[in-house]
């Protein structure tokens, strides 16, 4: 079982930054590829990134280049940079990993970008 506890977000001017946390406790991640989706309001849940077990990333095109997603292995946590942040970007961000069929996702972080 793996339990998730994302931290960061908060209200960021466009252009701006934030670095989210995603912090496991139950599991290893290392073990595990995990994902950071995003939900804005009246919208789909969307994948933003995920990184391998191997620590192989990817990316959606609306984020390429500017985020970047990143673990620590020793802490057991997985990250997710945010540069250069856009309106667009407002959303709730959800940690997410398949560990034996099951889904595991943690309650989010919410994410405003706003002037």
């Amino acid at each position: 079982q793996v339990q998730f506890v994302e931290s960061g977000g908060g209200l960021v001017q466009p252009g701006g930054s934030l670095r989210l946390s995603c912090a496991a406790s139950g599991s290893i991640l290392s073990m595990y590829a995990v994902d950071w989706y995003r939900q804005a309001p009246g919208k789909q849940r969307e994948l933003v990134a995920r990184i391998g077990s191997g620590g192989t990333t990817n990316y959606a095109d609306s984020i390429k280049g500017r985020f970047t997603i990143s673990r620590d292995n020793a802490k057991n946590t997985v990250d997710l940079q945010m540069n250069n942040l856009k309106p667009e970007d407002t959303a709730r961000y959800y940690c997410h990993t398949l560990v034996g069929g099951l889904n595991y996702w943690g309650l989010g972080t919410e994410v405003t970008v706003s002037p």
